[in-house]
């Protein structure tokens, strides 16, 4: 059975940091591509970043590049997202996850694309 656990949200004053975790168990977690999600209420969940199963490739959205890091230690099984100078806007629910194999660029935005999914983190972020 697949069990992923985010943890590390909270609230946060704007610019301020946050990492967020997600611990992985029932899969091969190294044959995963990982990424991480968010949903803001009323908006649809959108994919912010993705990483590929050895870690090497990532992607980020417009949004939080140059201010989110996605990173991940496969002997641990966790996934991480590092995020600094954080807005008002980033306040969401945060999702990690998992889908197997190489991801493509073109397509790990959406939600379809992944196949096992956590329960969510809070991030709320005060102006």
């Amino acid at each position: 059975q697949v069990q992923m656990v985010e943890s590390g949200g909270g609230l946060v004053q704007a610019g301020g940091s946050l990492r967020l975790s997600c611990l992985v168990s029932g899969l091969a977690f190294d044959d995963y591509a990982m990424a991480w999600f968010r949903q803001a209420p009323g908006k649809e969940r959108e994919g912010i970043s993705c990483i590929s199963r050895g870690g090497i490739a990532t992607d980020y959205v417009d949004s939080v590049k140059g201010r989110f890091t996605i990173s991940r230690d496969n002997a641990e099984n966790l996934l991480y997202l590092q995020m600094n100078n954080l807005k008002p806007e980033d306040t969401a629910m945060y999702y990690c996850a998992a889908r197997a194999g190489v991801y493509s660029s073109h397509v790990w935005r959406s939600p379809q694309y992944f196949t096992s999914w956590g329960q969510g983190t809070q991030v709320t972020v005060s102006s």
